[in-house]
């Protein structure tokens, strides 16, 4: 039975007022961790800061594991299990970008702001929040900026965490920038893959204009976008990046697609992926050119159900604090976590726009009633609300 949540519910409002006092310390590690470039798989030198202000916070037993993590610790008073709260630490941004941060009165604009500077910088100042507010919980709280999140990465980061720590983790939170209100507590089926095509190097390039690895690409999308897919389970083929060719006058001797699949079903995505496979191979065969699927990434459908009592209590917190929920399943870390069984939610923390362009930008003011949700579903988790 679900514990009476009213009680916490009178609470909350007060403490989105409250926060608005640490804007100035949110925002300066917002800058600073945001204005280091973190591209998956050469995240060190921001987790590495992010260790610092751990260390700063007091969290005696923050530490890098072996496959780049940051953790650090805030230990409860009971210690019997400990909640886990995450935020990837990658971006999509090269080490070339330039990452500086532009403050305004009202707005924030950079690269990776959103996706996930401002969620780092959540993380990274609620031990501050907490102290000075002089709240203490009972269970631990892991932070984990998590490592080889995004593309490649596959989650490398938090599979390898989920598999080697020696916490007794019961529920998990993760958080994500954007949007205010999310509320993701399920995972759909997910394929990530590339298409490359090449132009043999035997080419007789003497033949005016005969081939090129565009069109070839291009008959294989063609094929792609024929394919019939179900409107239920809910289903659709996203073909996110093209890429190929040199310049104006020289025939594109390579061209890649990037695409993922998703459907609430797993036998759909595995045909789905089949399919594709099989569109590779017939147009490689008749072209003559190399036409080559890498799959590097997938997930599997799960999660809690809606009426969970995790769920309810997210809900509960929203409600107290006037936020709309946006429902949504995820393919980030919900999915490690929701293959391991551990009941979980990603949040986001405040309002944005232009994701993943160098102008991303986000909102300050919806930032304190993002902190103040995540603050409420830990404590509604801590308090036992949440069984």
């Amino acid at each position: 039975m679900m514990k009476d949540i009213k009680s916490l519910k009178k609470e909350l409002p007060g403490i989105a007022e409250k926060l608005k006092k640490y804007r100035e310390v949110l925002l300066a590690n917002l800058v600073m961790v945001g204005e280091i470039p973190a591209p998956t798989f050469q995240e060190s030198r921001r987790v590495e800061f992010i260790l610092n202000r751990f260390d700063e916070a007091g969290l005696t037993d923050s530490s890098i594991d072996d496959a780049g993590n940051g953790i650090g610790v805030l230990a409860g008073s009971d210690s019997k299990s400990a909640l886990l709260l995450n935020a990837h630490a990658d971006t999509i941004f090269s080490e070339k970008t330039d990452h500086t941060m532009q403050v305004s009165s009202d707005s924030i604009t950079g690269p990776g702001v959103a996706d996930n500077a401002i969620g780092l910088a959540a993380m990274i100042t609620l031990p501050y929040i907490l102290e000075d507010l002089k709240i203490k919980l009972k269970n631990d709280l892991i932070l984990l900026a998590g490592v080889k999140s995004l593309g490649r990465g596959n989650l490398e980061g938090m599979r390898f965490f989920l598999e080697n720590n020696p916490f007794k983790i019961n529920k998990a939170i993760c958080i994500e920038g954007i949007q205010l209100g999310r509320l993701s507590y399920s995972s759909i089926g997910m394929l990530r893959g590339e298409i490359t095509c090449r132009v043999p190097e035997t080419y007789d390039w003497s033949r005016f204009g005969d081939s090129s690895a565009i069109l070839t690409l291009n008959e294989v999308i063609n094929k792609i976008n024929d394919m019939r897919l179900p409107r239920r389970p809910r289903t659709s083929i996203v073909m996110g990046s093209i890429e190929g060719g040199s310049s104006f006058n020289t025939i594109a001797r390579d061209a890649t697609l990037r695409f993922e699949v998703r459907s609430e079903s797993q036998e759909v995505v595995e045909r789905a992926g089949e399919t594709i496979n099989d569109i590779t191979l017939e147009v490689s065969s008749k072209t003559g050119d190399q036409v080559e699927l890498d799959i590097f990434a997938k997930r599997i459908p799960g999660g809690i159900p809606y009426s969970h009592p995790l769920t309810r209590c997210a809900r509960v917190v929203m409600e107290s604090l006037d936020i709309e929920p946006r429902l949504a399943p995820s393919i980030s870390e919900l999915s490690a976590l929701i293959d391991k069984k551990i009941p979980a939610l990603t949040l986001g923390v405040t309002v944005g726009e232009r994701t993943f362009k160098t102008n991303e930008t986000i909102q300050i003011e919806p930032i304190y009633k993002g902190l103040a949700h995540l603050i409420g579903t830990i404590l509604a988790i801590d308090g036992g609300y949440c069984e």
